[in-house]
């Protein structure tokens, strides 16, 4: 009897476990690629509308096949609009910015790039390789939706941080050895973590570089602050940057002469 009333409440409808609704409410997205395999977990909670416009892309296929194009080193990684030949996918519309959900720009938070617009983020969303609280909200202006993190992976995402950079079919910073989303998939929590990945190149050491240039080659310095992986709290730079002076994970436009949507404009990162 017990046997049997055990499995009548497993196969009544309606009834869902504490698992179930951790799968509902923060679903998990693997995403593979060619420099590894990260896992984001997504809070529908917090940010209802960019969530499920990001699982929305996701259960749709969207990014496969798209590209990582974006890399800053100390700042973010950034992709989902363009594909290996860097030209952009068909999105849907635009969303409403939800950065006062009370999400922060933490280091291995995504976030949703976007024009200069507050609601204009599509498909593109960006990796914090570092806490940026620049991208947070302020009274005065809209700030950088935050809709979930790394869970899994945050090591590819470091390695990913490292890889040389520089332009490649107008756009800057963009990886020299091109990183695909090979597929993205929503995923149950009992799945394996993904396996460790190749090692990319290490950045050429900081002696090297001119003062004030990044990795990319674009002379665009990270926010002061920022801490490779590996180093020590001695090695940190000083605070952040204030807010007014901190790069924006921005929808990348095509380069100036193409054309997305009708608007022609230069890269802007």
């Amino acid at each position: 009897m017990a046997g049997f009333a055990l499995a009548a409440a497993i196969l009544l409808p309606g009834v869902a476990t504490a698992q179930d609704e951790l799968a509902t409410l923060k679903p998990l997205v693997r995403f593979e690629t060619t420099a590894g395999d990260f896992i984001i977990e997504v809070n529908t909670v917090r940010a209802p509308l960019t969530a499920e416009n990001f699982l929305r892309y996701v259960r749709e296929g969207f990014y496969d096949g798209l590209i990582i194009h974006r890399v800053v080193p100390g700042f973010v990684v950034q992709g989902g609009g363009y594909d290996k030949d860097y030209q952009p996918r068909k999105t849907h519309g635009p969303i409403a910015n939800e950065s006062g959900n009370g999400l922060a720009n933490l280091r291995g938070t995504v976030g949703m790039a976007r024009g200069d617009s507050p609601h204009s983020a599509t498909s593109q969303f960006y990796v914090n390789l570092q806490d940026n609280p620049g991208l947070n909200p302020l009274p005065s202006r809209w700030g950088y939706a935050v809709f979930g993190k790394v869970v899994h992976g945050m090591d590819v995402i470091d390695q990913i941080g490292y890889a040389q950079t520089g332009e490649v079919h107008g756009f800057k910073d963009a990886p020299l050895k091109l990183i695909l989303i090979k597929h993205a998939q929503i995923v149950r929590r009992d799945v394996p973590a993904p396996a460790q990945p190749a090692a990319l190149a290490a950045p050429p050491p900081p002696e090297d570089k001119p003062p004030g240039e990044t990795g990319s080659g674009s002379g665009e310095a990270p926010p002061a602050g920022a801490t490779p992986a590996g180093t020590s709290g001695e090695d940190q730079a000083p605070p952040p940057a204030s807010p007014e002076t901190t790069q924006k994970p921005q929808e990348s436009a095509p380069p100036q002469g193409d054309t997305a949507g009708g608007k022609t404009s230069t890269p802007q990162l």
